[in-house]
């Protein structure tokens, strides 16, 4: 008889004496010869190597929370900025992490805290006719200015060590975390050492007792890196890549964008300086400088590395070159992406970020040509962050989708 064996192939089975057995006795004549094939022979396969899982993606929430922390960056920026304007920036003449969390409420309270500002160069040089009352409003300005520090870093701390016991971080999203919270700790020290620079007695100086530029620069700077990198992070995690062909084209709009993007953030740098020498002030006309394209007095300083930065003619000079190059290249940015098909979102980012650089730059020339009141300066400093904000924005449209 024929019997089943394994690969589906019924072999024949001879019986004892060399006849086939069959259910009732040996069967007549002779077994089958050969081999029946009923099915196919079933190979098995070897499965294919498994590729390494990727790290799932951090849950929305996780996005949102760092759009909201950039927010809150900003709103330090724009309070700051504010602080620097009405010249507030050096009334609490000292540092202290919980302690002056509790403002005074006395008047024995407001008065000692007032003795202690008219030991220092600010009210002795600028401020000797100051009463009680004015001190209050600007010890307030930077009181808020402080508080608001704290809730930033709050902001950042707090949710990160929940999402990070919740295991909502996959590695390298852990290792950025930690940078951004390590990044806000660091600016409220570099806050207050730029506070101290301008508490130093200076007694061959007659000049406005002001901060370092500097270091004022240094301050503003790491703010900006902290703001981009928060909300880099979370457009990328929340709004999906586009899957755009990877054209000639493509490839140096990219490149275009990254380019108008760190000239626009040099830009919003170099007005450090310009608030720090209070460079706004020397010459209130555009689009020349008094009565020359370029003023005699440009290259003052010896070494002539000076006045790059510490001369407010020069500063004020490479702030409109840089605000005009920054303008000029977004122009450029937008006629250029006009060649090229692009998603109705990345569109709309072009396009916002063309409209913000020249409201950007009519804001500016406005603040120069009216001596700079405190209400339009500061709109031309939020405005910095908002066109930093769109071109990051664009940045991300662009951006590669991972392979």
């Amino acid at each position: 008889m024929l019997r089943a064996v394994r690969g589906g192939v019924w072999l024949p089975l001879p019986a004892r004496g060399g006849a086939a057995q069959g259910p009732a006795g040996p069967a007549p004549g002779p077994a089958p010869q050969g081999r029946l094939r009923l099915s196919p022979r079933r190979h098995l396969q070897r499965s294919p190597p498994q590729q390494p899982s990727q790290p799932a993606a951090p849950p929305p929430a996780v996005g949102r929370w760092l759009l909201a922390c950039s927010g809150a960056v900003a709103g330090a920026v724009v309070l700051g900025g504010v602080t620097r304007l009405t010249e507030s920036g050096l009334s609490m003449v000292d540092w202290h992490l919980v302690k002056e969390m509790k403002p005074p409420r006395t008047q024995q309270e407001w008065e000692a805290e007032f003795r202690k500002y008219q030991q220092f160069p600010e009210f002795k040089i600028l401020n000797r006719d100051m009463t009680l009352t004015e001190f209050k409003f600007i010890w307030y300005m930077e009181y808020s200015h402080r508080m608001w520090g704290r809730v930033v870093g709050l902001a950042y701390i707090v949710p990160a060590a929940y999402f990070w016991r919740k295991g909502w971080l996959s590695r390298p999203m852990k290792g950025c975390v930690l940078t951004l919270c390590g990044l806000v700790c660091f600016q409220g020290l570099l806050g207050w050492y730029m506070v101290k620079s301008g508490l130093e007695e200076k007694p061959d100086s007659y000049d406005i007792p002001r901060v370092s530029q500097y270091r004022l620069a240094a301050h503003l700077g790491s703010a900006l890196v902290l703001y981009s990198a928060s909300l880099w992070t979370g457009l990328s995690l929340l709004l999906p890549p586009h899957k755009l062909p990877e054209s000639h084209q493509l490839l140096r709009l990219r490149q275009f964008a990254h380019g108008t993007t760190a000239l626009i953030f040099l830009t919003a740098l170099s007005g450090a300086f310009v608030a720090g020498l209070d460079a706004g002030l020397v010459y209130n006309s555009f689009p020349k400088m008094g009565e020359r394209w370029i003023p005699d007095d440009l290259f003052a300083f010896s070494p002539m590395l000076r006045n790059i930065f510490e001369n407010p003619t020069t500063v004020q000079f490479d702030h409109r070159i840089l605000g005009i190059s920054s303008v000029t290249a977004v122009t450029a940015l937008y006629l250029f992406s006009r060649k090229i098909p692009l998603p109705r979102r990345t569109r709309m980012a072009v396009t916002s970020l063309l409209a913000v650089a020249y409201m950007q730059v009519g804001l500016g020339i406005s603040t120069l040509l009216l001596y700079v009141p405190t209400p339009l300066a500061a709109t031309h400093q939020s405005g910095s962050l908002a066109l930093l904000s769109m071109a990051l924005w664009l940045m991300s449209e662009l951006r590669r989708v991972p392979k």
